[in-house]
């Protein structure tokens, strides 16, 4: 499990990086501003009084003079006052211009940052499913709209690479199969021919029955694993969670009793989602084959399913893990957990587990019937259901396996 980490820090947005911007520069103008008028008034007062210079005053004119220097010390006062006056004023006005920039420098980075707004409301909502759509930005030719160009490109492509890649699928699941078919009916008609065969025929019948199995296990899973990727969900119906988990369980009692392992199981058949039928079968029984082929001969298997409502209590007891918030309903989650015995395993590769063909150890995986797919199409089909699979290695060994699907209301008259 990973660490706790300490509070993340706020994220600082380009909206705030130019409202920064604008309003530093803003301030710095202004400041700039009033510091040239500030030297220019000062300047203006250092300009002698004509008839200063006279260093002797003429007989008669005494009283004359002393009114001069009167009148020069009362301009000198009146000039310090205006000029104080005038820093006074020149900062009130920086403090109020500091005021104005900061929503003023907002506003004008936003304006100026809408359009790439626009780009990334609509980005988000294109998916695999509405490739088809483009942002279509107006606009003259600037940045904007080359960006906005290049991400529909962008989207052409991709469009293009996922039509070729539903097409492979659906070619693939035809041409492959028919070899497939053929092969076994081979097979079928060279053992049921008239006379007796060879035990050596037989068993190697038997052998090339049991890897054409195999392959059409691993045809199979690829082609439930593409479909989940690719989001092909058009046939969402109300599924009873429960009672899917309760069918894979009795499937596979044989399975069970040969390795004898002991299952507690509380389920909750009133547990109802919505999707794919196929799928989410699909994923409970990767699940449940999981915790079967992979653990220890004589171990145990602990599942629970049930509900977990918007607030995040659960009715029945399950174990932590986290939640999703539903599906838009205020309805909460529908969760089903495994946990299964065995070796102590490493969380890194446990982390690992939903990639394709991504395996651990070799006593977990020594099973000869599994292909490294089905906890990766666990992962593809909860991730097209808008849910959350989470992988824990349990601290006394084994492992535990989470899914979360958001829920929904059961039909009327479809008691779980």
């Amino acid at each position: 499990m990973s660490e706790p980490r300490g509070p993340a820090l706020p994220r600082r947005t380009v909206r705030q990086r130019f409202t920064i911007l604008y309003a530093v520069l803003f301030l710095l103008s202004g400041l700039g501003l009033l510091t040239l008028t500030n030297l220019l008034a000062g300047a203006g007062s250092t300009v002698p009084v004509p008839g200063q210079t006279s260093p002797v005053p003429r007989p008669g004119l005494a009283h004359v003079q002393e009114r001069v220097h009167q009148l020069e010390a009362q301009l000198s006062e009146v000039h310090a006052v205006q000029s104080r006056q005038l820093l006074v004023g020149s900062v009130i006005a920086l403090v109020v211009m500091a005021a104005i920039s900061f929503p003023l420098g907002r506003a004008v980075a936003g304006r100026v940052l809408r359009p790439l707004r626009t780009i990334t409301v609509a980005t988000r909502r294109i998916s695999a499913e509405n490739l088809h759509e483009r942002l279509a930005v107006p606009g003259p030719a600037d940045e904007v709209k080359d960006l906005a160009d290049t991400v529909d490109g962008l989207l052409e492509r991709l469009e293009a690479s996922f039509a070729a890649q539903r097409r492979f699928v659906a070619n693939a699941s035809h041409e492959l199969r028919t070899p497939l078919t053929t092969m076994r009916a081979s097979l079928d008609v060279a053992v049921a021919k008239p006379g007796p065969v060879p035990a050596q025929t037989l068993a190697l019948a038997d052998r090339l029955r049991t890897e054409l199995d195999r392959v059409d296990s691993l045809l199979e899973g690829f082609l439930d694993l593409a479909r989940a990727q690719h989001g092909e969900l058009h046939d969402r119906v109300p599924v009873a969670f429960g009672t899917l988990v309760s069918e894979s369980l009795a499937a596979r009692a044989t399975d069970i009793a040969e390795r004898e392992l002991t299952v507690e199981a509380h389920i909750q058949d009133t547990a109802w989602t919505r999707g794919s039928p196929p799928l989410l079968s699909r994923l409970v029984n990767n699940v449940i084959d999981n915790a079967v082929v992979h653990n220890r001969h004589g171990g145990s298997i602990r599942l629970t399913t049930g509900t977990t409502t918007a607030t995040g209590t659960s009715t029945t007891t399950t174990t932590s893990t986290r939640t999703m918030t539903g599906d838009g309903t205020g309805n909460g989650s529908v969760r089903l957990v495994v946990e299964t015995d065995g070796p102590v395993l490493d969380p890194a590769q446990v982390a690992r587990l939903a990639e394709p063909f991504r395996r651990l150890v070799a006593d977990r995986t020594g099973s000869e019937t599994g292909a490294g797919l089905g906890l990766s199409i666990v992962a593809a089909v909860v991730s097209a259901h808008d849910g959350v699979l989470a992988l824990h290695a349990r601290p006394e060994g084994g492992l535990r396996v989470t899914v979360s699907l958001p829920s929904a209301p059961a039909p009327e008259g479809g008691a779980g």
